[in-house]
C-alpha cells in the first residue's frame, strides 16, 4: 500500500518528485494525456510537502502556476492546501471557494 506524502522524509519526497518527473515525460512523449495529468497532480502534491505553509499570507493574492491570467486569493491555509478564490485579470473573484496545493502558488501580487 502506498504511503501518504505527509509521512515521507524530505529526501524521500525529492526522490518521489524525480521519479514522477520521469513518468510525466514518458506519458507526454507517448501522448497519454490522462496519465500525464494524473502524474502532474501527484508531483504538485509531493512538492507541496516541501514548502512551508507559513510562507503564505491569509488575504494575499498569488499567481497560479500554469494558469496565466488568474491569481488566487487565500482565505485560509489548512495543511498544504490554500483555500480561497480564483481572481481573473479584471479583478473579479470566482464565487466558488476551492482548495489548491500551495506548490502551485507563485509570486505574491500587490493588490
Amino acid at each position: 500500500m502506498d504511503r501518504r506524502y505527509s509521512t515521507y522524509t524530505v529526501e524521500e519526497l525529492r526522490q518521489e518528485i524525480a521519479e514522477l518527473k520521469q513518468k510525466v515525460q514518458r506519458a507526454e512523449q507517448l501522448g497519454n494525456v490522462s496519465e500525464y495529468q494524473i502524474l502532474e497532480r501527484k508531483m504538485q502534491m509531493a512538492s507541496a510537502y516541501l514548502i512551508n505553509p507559513d510562507d503564505f499570507e491569509k488575504g494575499a493574492r498569488y499567481e497560479l502556476a500554469g494558469d496565466p491570467g488568474q491569481s488566487f486569493e487565500i482565505t485560509y491555509i489548512n495543511g498544504v492546501f490554500a483555500w480561497g478564490h480564483r481572481v481573473n485579470l479584471l479583478g473579479q473573484k470566482f464565487e466558488v471557494e476551492e482548495a489548491v496545493p500551495i506548490s502551485i502558488l507563485g509570486v505574491k501580487q500587490e493588490n
